[in-house]
């Protein structure tokens, strides 16, 4: 293993392979041709693979996963296919002596998700789940702001996903919007919750949801709901942090003025609370673009060696959550204990 980890030091280039060239697949090609580090794609549509080949003159092409491992000139593996898929790509990969990223969700199954995490750490390997709101240069900036005492105690965080479509089939909203928002409230509360609730309804296919809320509790007090949507009429992407001092708001469905601050202007008049409207401050960000920053950060970890921001392990307790919410969601709301394999204690940047 240790010889593996020095010849791994000593690449110049990551020599990436995309496996998958659908919708999410396309944007990881072009991000990792830009940075200079595709080697290869992969996929089982032939035609589709021919089609996007075309745009990227020198780069090999793979028909099946077998045939991308055995190349020894790829180091790392990126898989952007069906969920369903994560787990045994993963593991083949990583047996293969690859590095591996993983789109959300890194499993189905919090257990897959452990086995691969395992194998990962058994070989000296890179596992990293494509959580892209947490290398959003504005959800970098709230967790400054919520490390610097800014906004105070954490007292609530609500969070909206909701769009009209893409309807999927294999998996419902829960699972295909929150795994973001889960990410980004663990990152800001840096603790597992004890107990969440989740309520829902499946109107376009039977017992998979198109609408989900799902209430988090955490020890300290602090409560988190995320609504997410497939079947909205209009895109709505907002997330609400409120602290004992101050709070602000991300709203990235906005063409400016993403990110503002409030002040709660809330005080004791004549022996009863008084609340007057705040004024918004503007805060300002890195205009990066957040999946660019994510696909940097993958080669960064796969040349030096280094954990990432997101690790396997944090994808396993999005999953942890994502079962206890769509456990309650099931038992139409009633209050689920999370079910934590490993330390509750989250890493933070």
């Amino acid at each position: 293993m240790i010889g593996y980890q020095i010849r791994k030091r000593q690449r110049v280039s990551a020599n990436i392979c995309v496996v998958g060239c659908g919708h999410w697949g396309k944007n990881l090609i072009r991000n990792f041709s830009k940075l200079g580090h595709l080697r290869a794609i992969c996929d089982s549509n032939t035609a589709a693979l021919q089609a996007v080949g075309q745009q990227y003159p020198g780069i090999r092409l793979y028909d099946t996963l077998a045939q991308a491992l055995a190349d020894s000139e790829v180091d790392a593996v990126a898989v952007a296919t069906p969920a369903e898929q994560h787990h045994h790509m993963a593991i083949a990969a990583i047996e293969a002596g690859k590095d591996v990223y993983v789109e959300k969700p890194l499993a189905l199954q919090a257990e897959d998700g452990l086995e691969m995490v395992d194998a990962a750490r058994e070989r000296g390997a890179i596992l990293m789940v494509g959580h892209l709101l947490r290398y959003h240069p504005a959800i970098l900036k709230i967790q400054e702001l919520v490390a610097d005492g800014t906004l105070g105690r954490l007292d609530y965080i609500y969070s909206n996903r909701l769009s009209m479509g893409k309807i999927r089939q294999e998996e419902n909203a829960l699972w295909s919007f929150a795994p973001h928002d889960i990410s980004v409230i663990l990152a800001l509360v840096g603790q597992m919750p004890v107990q969440v609730t989740a309520t829902g309804g499946a109107y376009l296919q039977p017992n998979i949801a198109d609408v989900t809320v799902s209430n988090l509790l955490f020890d300290r007090g602090t409560r988190c709901h995320i609504f997410v949507s497939w079947l909205h009429p209009y895109k709505e992407q907002r997330l609400v942090v409120v602290g004992s001092k101050q709070m602000i708001v991300f709203e990235d469905s906005r063409t400016e003025n993403k990110l503002v601050l409030f002040d709660k202007n809330i005080e004791w008049k004549n022996g009863s609370l008084e609340a007057r409207k705040p004024e918004g401050t503007p805060v300002p960000f890195d205009p990066q673009e957040p999946l660019g920053r994510e696909c940097a950060h993958f080669v960064e970890c796969v040349l030096h060696r280094r954990e990432p921001l997101t690790t396997g392990d944090e994808g396993v307790r999005v999953l942890q959550v994502l079962q206890a919410c769509q456990r309650s969601l099931q038992l139409n709301g009633e209050p689920v204990q999370v079910n934590s394999m490993r330390s509750q204690r989250i890493m933070t940047m």
